[in-house]
Formats: structure tokens, C-alpha cells, sequence
């Protein structure tokens, strides 16, 4: 097996980086403020990530998703939040694109909003009543048709990341005249549509400057090209991207533990107790907790990548949806413990305000809860791994 990054591969990786640590100079004020980097955002669409992952058939890259995974592991270095925000771009367009259940005048819509009119799409498919504890998320948001043409939508949305700086968001709603509980409308939202307003209750652990405020829909207003997807069953659509939907996220995570073990070693090669002749990094309590941190570390990474290896190579299959969900478990459990120990290393100097150590470790609390949460990623690899057919399954709770 050849674990050898491509040329282009390489080159994509150390562009991310330099991005990364210009944005790493301003990650703490704008995690302090809860502000939106949307400078980042002007500079990582200048650089050209809105048509990154988007296939070449419609004027894309055609960057592919273990290239999209090396790159925002290497952005979550630097600001995650930004990574973790602007990631949701292509984690909703590219299902859109690459969908078989997607018309084509959806399709070419979408792209020319992407690729010809630099629009940076954001999406927003949480609600109030959702957990990612139980995979099933009945969907209250409604959209429906108008007389003379478009739709009416009516929602209370959650977790709309990036939703101030994004000109669209796709929301998923239940469509009228729909009967199937599996029925579902996807809907292209423009920045000024009527009825559309923001709850800027976004005030919270970590990844602060993702500004994952919630999405109002009150009777909004849209028109006839809004409507991406209606259809009566939106599981195949769901389940075809499990990679772009929420395993892309996995890589930010990642990166926020890379940024974590780095610092670390920054700060113990670099500290140097009074009276003592050699730095932190000499004691043999910490170089043992450095080599356990460093073989966690890589072992995430293996997986993460094997993972969008196998999403590139196979398409969705149960191996590749088993392995997406390995990688995202092996890496919140990997990033809650490199950032936990590298804080108590660190000890109290690193603990107030402003250390890069004690935003990253707020930051990757949120690494097993991100969805799919940890334990959603067993029941769904235990499933895999037994040969169970999913269907055969009872809920984990009695439905009301």
C-alpha cells in the first residue's frame, strides 16, 4: 500500500497551511468576540475554495474528497472555526451536484450560482427538537407551493454556521402534499429573501467564530428555482453523502488536534522552570505523554484518510459509511484527549484567556459532539460490523 500523498495532493496541503497560519493571527480575537472571520471567508474565496470540490463538469476543480480532507485538516490548524464554517460550502453543494436524484436544471442552477457568480452557499438542516444521539430527525419545517409559481416556507433552524456571511442557504424542509415520513424538500435560500431573519443566540463553548446562529423562516418567500430536491423519499439522497454531509467535518477536528499536540510541544520545549538547567519537554512524564499523544495522533490520521480513500475509490458503500463513521469516532476520541492532556501539561499558565491552548481545547469539546456524536458512530459501526441489517433494528427508544 502506497501512503504517499500526490503531487497536487502535497501542493493543495501546504497552500492550506500557509492560509492556516495567517488565519491563526486573528483565530483568538475572533473567538473571543464571537465574531465571523469573514475576512477569511473574502481570502478563501479569492484563493478559489468555493469551486474547489465542485466536479469539473460544471467549471469546478474537481479536487476529490481525500484532497478536500487534507485541505481542511491543514485550515483547522489555523482558525477551526473558519474551517469548521466554511466547510459547510462544500458539504452541501457537492451532494447537489453529484446527485442522480437532482434534476439537471437544479444542478446548473446551483453551479451557476457557485461557479459563475462566486456565491458562497451555506445550509442549515438542525432543528429545536433534533438530537444526534438518535439518528431519525423528523423535520417540522414546511415548504409550500405557491399559486402563480415558487413556495412558501415556514422553519425554526439551528446551528446555521457561516449563516451571516453566506448568500445562500440550503434548507431542508417537509414538503406539502407529501405523506411519506422519509418525504423531503431541499430548498435554495437566498440572503434578502422576505420572511427570513437570524436568532443570534450563538453564544457558546467552542468554535465561537463559526456564528452558528439560528434561521427564522416566517411565510419566506422563494421562487420556482428554489427547490432542488422534492421528493418523496430523501433517504438514498442522505445516505449517497454521508462523506460531504458531516464526514467532511471530521478533517477540521483533526486539525484542531494537530494545532493542540504542536502547541504543546511549542510550549514545552520552550518553558523552562526556575532553578532547573532544561525546558519541560526534558521530563519524563511529559515525553511519555508526547509519544502516547503522537501515536494517537497518527492513528486518527490513518483513519481519516482510509476513509475518504475508500469514499473516493468505492462510492457509498456500507465499508466506506462503516469507515467514515471510524474516522470521525477515532478522531473526537483522539482531539478530546490531545487537547485535555496538552492543557494539563501546559498547567495553569495555559488556562486563562487568550492561551492558543485553552481556545483549542474549547474548541475540540465539541470534536465527540459534532454530529454524528460518538455514540451514534458505535451504534452505527456495530451494526456494520455484526452484519446486522439496519432495518431489523429496533429504536433505541419507543417512538411517541
Amino acid at each position: 500500500m502506497d501512503f504517499g500523498l500526490a503531487p497536487e495532493h502535497r501542493t493543495l496541503r501546504d497552500r492550506c497551511l500557509e492560509l492556516a497560519a495567517d488565519f491563526a493571527t486573528r483565530s483568538a480575537g475572533h473567538d473571543r468576540d464571537a465574531s465571523p472571520p469573514t475576512e477569511n471567508y473574502d481570502i478563501l474565496r479569492k484563493e478559489g475554495f468555493l469551486t474547489l470540490t465542485v466536479p469539473k463538469a460544471f467549471g469546478g476543480q474537481g479536487v476529490s474528497f481525500l484532497g478536500h480532507t487534507l485541505a481542511y485538516e491543514a485550515l483547522g490548524q489555523g482558525c477551526p472555526s473558519t474551517a469548521l464554517a466554511f466547510n459547510m460550502h462544500a458539504s452541501v453543494v457537492n451532494p447537489v451536484l453529484e446527485s442522480p436524484e437532482v434534476s439537471d436544471a437544479a444542478k446548473q442552477y446551483l453551479a451557476d450560482l457557485v461557479v459563475t457568480r462566486g456565491k458562497l452557499i451555506g445550509g442549515n438542516f438542525s432543528e429545536p427538537g433534533h438530537t444526534s444521539f438518535i439518528g431519525e430527525r423528523p423535520l417540522t419545517a414546511r415548504a409550500y407551493r405557491v399559486s402563480g409559481g415558487g413556495y412558501r416556507i415556514t422553519a425554526r433552524k439551528m446551528f446555521a454556521s457561516m449563516l451571516e456571511a453566506a448568500d445562500y442557504v440550503l434548507v431542508l424542509a417537509y414538503p406539502d402534499g407529501k405523506t411519506a415520513n422519509t418525504a423531503g424538500a431541499l430548498m435554495c435560500v437566498p440572503h434578502d429573501a422576505p420572511g427570513r431573519t437570524i436568532n443570534r443566540n450563538w453564544d457558546v463553548l467552542g468554535m465561537r467564530a463559526t456564528r452558528s446562529d439560528s434561521l427564522l423562516l416566517d411565510d419566506c418567500t422563494v421562487g420556482e428555482e428554489a427547490a432542488l430536491l422534492w421528493t418523496d423519499d430523501l433517504r438514498m439522497f442522505r445516505q449517497s453523502f454521508f462523506n460531504w454531509f458531516w464526514g467532511s467535518y471530521t478533517a477540521v477536528y483533526l486539525g484542531v488536534g494537530v494545532a493542540a499536540y504542536d502547541e504543546l510541544r511549542r510550549v514545552v520545549l520552550g518553558r523552562q522552570a526556575a532553578g532547573y538547567a532544561q525546558p519541560m519537554a526534558y521530563h519524563p512524564d511529559v515525553r511519555r505523554h508526547v509519544a502516547e499523544l503522537s501515536t494517537d495522533l497518527e492513528a486518527a490520521r490513518l483513519i481519516v484518510y482510509r476513509s475518504a480513500w475508500l469514499s473516493d475509490t468505492q462510492g457509498p458503500t456500507a465499508e466506506t459509511t462503516a469507515a467514515l463513521y471510524r474516522a470521525k469516532y477515532a478522531v473526537g476520541q483522539a482531539v478530546a484527549k490531545i487537547t485535555r492532556v496538552a492543557l494539563t501539561i501546559a498547567g495553569a499558565h495555559a488556562i486563562f484567556k487568550g492561551s492558543r491552548l485553552e481556545q483549542l481545547f474549547r474548541d475540540g469539546a465539541l470534536a465527540t459532539i459534532q454530529p454524528p456524536q460518538v455514540d451514534f458512530c458505535l451504534w452505527s459501526m456495530g451494526i456494520y460490523e455484526l452484519g446486522l441489517n439496519p432495518a431489523d433494528v429496533l429504536p433505541p427508544m419507543r417512538l411517541g
